[in-house]
C-alpha cells in the first residue's frame, strides 16, 4: 500500500526530531494514567497507535505491571527506543495485521496527523483491534480545520474526531470526557491541550 505524504513526513526526519523532543516528555502517567485510574479500569492488555518512544505505554504499565503492552510505530528512530521495553512494531497503521485484541487501544496525538481520507480506515482499525475500550487524546475542533504545523502544511487537522467514531460505531459506550490542559501544574510540559474520549464496546 502506498503511504500517505503524511506517514512519510513522520517516518523520515521531522519524525525523527519529534522523537528527541519527546524524550523530555515523560510524565504521562498525570495524563493518561489518570484517566484510565479514575474509571478504575481493569485490563490485561493494551495497545497503542503511534506509540513513539512508549511514554503512554510506561504510564500504563505503572498501572498494570502485569498487562501485555504493545504499540505501533511508524518512526523506525522512535521505534528502536520503544522496542527496548515493549511489543512494538515498525510498520504504518494501515499495513499492520494482526489476529490478536487488546482490552484498551489507543490514540493520543495520532489522529489529528492522518490523512482526512484514511480516518475511517483508522477507526475501523483501532474497534477491530479493541477488545473492550477505546481511548482517544486529540486536538478538538466541532468542524473540520486544517492548520499549519511548524510550518508544513497538510500535516494538521483537528474535529470531533470521537464523534465521528461513535458515529461509525455506535452501539459504543461513552464512559468519560475530558480536557488536558497545558498550564495544569501536574502536566505541564507533558501534554498538549486536548480533549480525551473513553469509550467501552
Amino acid at each position: 500500500m502506498r503511504k500517505t505524504s503524511q506517514e512519510n513526513f513522520w517516518e523520515r526526519e521531522f519524525g525523527n526530531n519529534y522523537t528527541l523532543r519527546n524524550l523530555k516528555s515523560i510524565k504521562r502517567i498525570n495524563v493518561i494514567g489518570n484517566d484510565l485510574r479514575k474509571n478504575n479500569l481493569k485490563i490485561n492488555s493494551a495497545f497503542e497507535i503511534g506509540c513513539n518512544i512508549g511514554l503512554n505505554l510506561q504510564a500504563i504499565r505503572k498501572l498494570y505491571p502485569k498487562a501485555n503492552i504493545s504499540g505501533v510505530e511508524i518512526n523506525h528512530k522512535a521505534y528502536k527506543i520503544c522496542k527496548k521495553n515493549f511489543n512494538c512494531y515498525n510498520k504504518s497503521l494501515y499495513e499492520f495485521e494482526t489476529k490478536q485484541k487488546f482490552e484498551i487501544v489507543i490514540s493520543s496525538g495520532v489522529l489529528i496527523h492522518q490523512n482526512p481520507k484514511k480516518l475511517k480506515l483508522f477507526y475501523k482499525k483501532m474497534y477491530n483491534l479493541s477488545k473492550k475500550y477505546i481511548y482517544l487524546s486529540e486536538y478538538f475542533n466541532p468542524t473540520p480545520i486544517e492548520l499549519i504545523y511548524r510550518g508544513f502544511k497538510g500535516k494538521l487537522f483537528k474535529r470531533d474526531f470521537a464523534k465521528e467514531l461513535w458515529k461509525l460505531f455506535p452501539k459504543m459506550k461513552l464512559i468519560d470526557y475530558g480536557f488536558h490542559w497545558t498550564e495544569d501544574p501536574k502536566k505541564k510540559g507533558h501534554c498538549d491541550n486536548s480533549n480525551w474520549f473513553l469509550f467501552k464496546k
